[in-house]
Formats: C-alpha cells, structure tokens, sequence
C-alpha cells in the first residue's frame, strides 16, 4: 500500500467541489474525483495533474445511482490500496415552492443530495474501518439551519445530510473515523455569478463581513478538518457563511 494519502471529491469538476479537490493535492493526496459528464471530470483532472503531480482517477457518476455510487469508492479504495478521506461535495436544486413542487423535483434533490451520501460514507466504511482511520466530510449548506423559501427539498436534504453526520460520527469514532461538516453560506460560483451586481450587492448586505465567499474559504475548512491536527474534532458542523447565521 502506497503511503501517499487518497481522497475521494464527488462533483468535482468545477466550483467549490474542484477547488476541494485542488486544494487536497496541493496538500499531497491522490485524488478520486467524479462528476456527471466524463469530458468535463477528466478536464479537471488533467488541470489538477499538471498542477499538482498527483495520481488522479477521475469518473463519471450519477451519485444519485446507489450502484454507481457505491461503485466509485470501491473502485478508488481498490485502486489506490487505501481511502484516507471522503468529501461528499456533489449537490443539486431544484426550487419550487412547497405547494407546487413536483414529486421528481423533491426526489432529484433527496437522492442526490442525501441518498448519495448515505451510500458513498457506507461504501466508505470498509476501507476506513480496515485501516481504523479516516475523515469523512459532508458539505452541508447555511439554509440546513436558518431555511429558505423555494426550498423545501434542498433544506431538507442538507438537514439530513448533518443528522447524519452526527449520528455517523458516534457509530465509528471508536475506529478513528471522524465525521464532520462542512456549512457554506452563499458562496461566488458559477451559480451566483448569474445572478447580477444588484443580486449580489443584496446578498452582501446580509452577510456581516460584507462578501459572498469563496470556494477557497470552503476548501480551507475541508482541508483543516481532513488534516492530523482535526483528529480530536467530530460530529460537528463547521459553518463558513460570513456570519449570515450564528
């Protein structure tokens, strides 16, 4: 087995996931990463090859497919000899009001967001438990705890996703395995982006630092509770918001 570390990114590909990501091989992991479209994962990963110069195994995967799902960390605990950490980054919307929302619009996002998470930490499990060490990491959002109109099926799925973080983080801690969270607020992606300056100036007013953040502000609480001196730190969940919820 290989003493170089592996961590597994799901939605990788770009915004906070491949930030995540990018960060974990500066740090000197192996990565295993996946997005939806295999042209666009493996652009990423020759990005964070040539950045970097680490092994990188890049997959396309519809994480809401518990087979594909489970699948992806076997093949990267297998192929790597080890799985040292596990970011659960991958995440969709699909907003609607409660009354009118549509059954597939709340099952899209309960599968994608909470159901795949279920399946990749399970998958995880082995590995971890074999090796009696492991950081599991579960990015979460700010509208688990404060809500937000539109959406009931999002808000739903990233509460989940951090009772299941706690809950998991008592079944496995007596194997060295940490479960934490990671709760961004509104963060400057892609998404945000196409929302205007009148948008974004809103937003910021309602943020005490004054800023939306910045994948690297996510990629900087990943990184610390994937590291040794996060060892003492789980079932918790690591609000990065700019104060926007305290």
């Amino acid at each position: 087995m290989s003493d170089v570390k592996v961590a597994l990114v799901t939605g990788a590909s770009r915004g906070i996931g491949f930030v995540v990501a990018t960060r974990l091989a500066e740090a000197g992991f192996n990565l295993a990463i996946c997005s939806t479209s295999q042209a666009t994962v493996d652009q990423a990963a020759e990005k964070i090859r040539a950045a970097c110069g680490v092994e990188v195994l890049a997959r396309a995967v519809d994480v809401s497919n518990s087979e594909q799902m489970q699948g992806f960390v076997q093949e990267a605990a297998k192929h790597f000899g080890r799985l040292d950490v596990l970011v659960n980054n991958a995440g969709i919307t699909r907003d609607n009001l409660a009354m009118r929302m549509k059954q597939d619009e709340w099952h899209a996002v309960i599968d994608t967001n909470l159901t795949s998470v279920f399946n990749a930490m399970q998958a995880a499990l082995k590995p971890m438990m074999r090796a009696r060490s492991g950081r599991i990491i579960n990015i979460s959002s700010v509208v688990a705890g404060m809500g937000n109109p539109g959406q009931l099926n999002y808000c739903a799925s990233k509460g989940g996703v951090e009772a299941m973080t706690r809950s998991l983080a008592r079944e496995v801690a007596s194997r060295g395995i940490t479960v934490n969270a990671v709760a961004p607020g509104f963060i400057a992606t892609d998404m945000t982006a196409g929302l205007g300056d009148e948008a974004h100036a809103r937003l910021s007013e309602q943020i005490p630092l004054g800023r939306l953040g910045q994948p690297e502000d996510i990629a900087a609480a990943v990184l610390f509770l994937a590291s040794e001196g996060a060892g003492y730190i789980t079932g918790q969940v690591l609000h990065v918001n700019g104060g926007m919820y305290m």
